[in-house]
């Protein structure tokens, strides 16, 4: 299952895929109600050759913030506060309006701005409906439900609501092949599992992913350490059904 809250994609999100190669100017007009940011310097990095580099910065001055530049091609950047992501951002040609308060992450004003946080708000409201099971739950059995009959209609619910998140996400990917929000989706999804493999939904995105898609440095890096994974974990399962075969006999 996939799950990735606002506060929860932030670490994820602080992925860099550069595309199109030409001259692009942006601005950034942020407003924040969070009084701790005031007099602090936020910056924009992006992830060059494995290191995090800044692209821009700006001093919060009551509450605002501005930024702007020319980029040589759209990129994922991360807007940090010191060592600490805050949230994801696409520098793109345009006005990209920034908003920060305790309970929301905005960015808007651009083409893949709006779509980016049309989809983070659209997951998560996902994901509440999914956390709201557990209480809901709670409330049937406290209303005097049997428990058992609760839990079994809960759990197929709860399936379903999942399904329909991780079809979300995937249609989401699938349709943003060719620019920097589907590998950068595709690699939050990746970094939510323990370690790389091979899941079905993985499988299924890929076999439609066109090479463009499959050759991006991070997405090329993560297949190839999922495949040697799913190698190494086939060989342990089945050196362990040589060992069971062998006590048996």
């Amino acid at each position: 299952m996939i799950r990735m809250s606002v506060s929860r994609i932030l670490p994820f999100l602080l992925l860099a895929m550069l595309v199109t190669s030409c001259s692009r100017k942006y601005k950034i007009e942020g407003s924040s109600s969070v009084t701790s940011l005031d007099g602090k310097m936020l910056f924009l990095k992006t992830l060059q050759d494995g290191e995090w580099v800044a692209v821009d910065s700006a001093e919060v001055i009551h509450g605002l913030f501005k930024m702007d530049g020319q980029a040589d091609s759209v990129m994922m950047v991360t807007l940090y506060m010191d060592q600490v992501g805050i949230m994801p951002l696409v520098l793109e040609n345009g006005k990209i309006e920034v908003s920060i308060s305790n309970t929301q992450l905005l960015a808007k004003g651009t083409p893949l701005n709006d779509k980016l946080y049309e989809f983070i708000d659209k997951r998560n409201a996902m994901e509440v409906k999914i956390e709201e099971l557990e209480r809901k739950e709670a409330r049937m059995v406290l209303d005097g439900a049997n428990l058992e009959d609760v839990h079994a209609e809960l759990q197929q619910e709860g399936e379903k609501l999942i399904k329909e998140m991780n079809d979300y996400v995937k249609q989401f990917i699938t349709d943003n092949f060719e620019n920097v929000l589907g590998p950068s989706v595709f690699m939050i999804m990746c970094s939510a599992l323990p370690y790389p493999i091979m899941t079905p939904q993985i499988e299924d995105i890929m076999r439609t992913a066109p090479m463009t898609f499959k050759d991006r440095p991070m997405v090329k890096d993560f297949l190839f350490k999922a495949k040697e994974n799913m190698k190494l974990l086939e060989e342990h399962q089945r050196l362990g059904e040589n060992a069971l075969n062998t006590s048996q006999n």
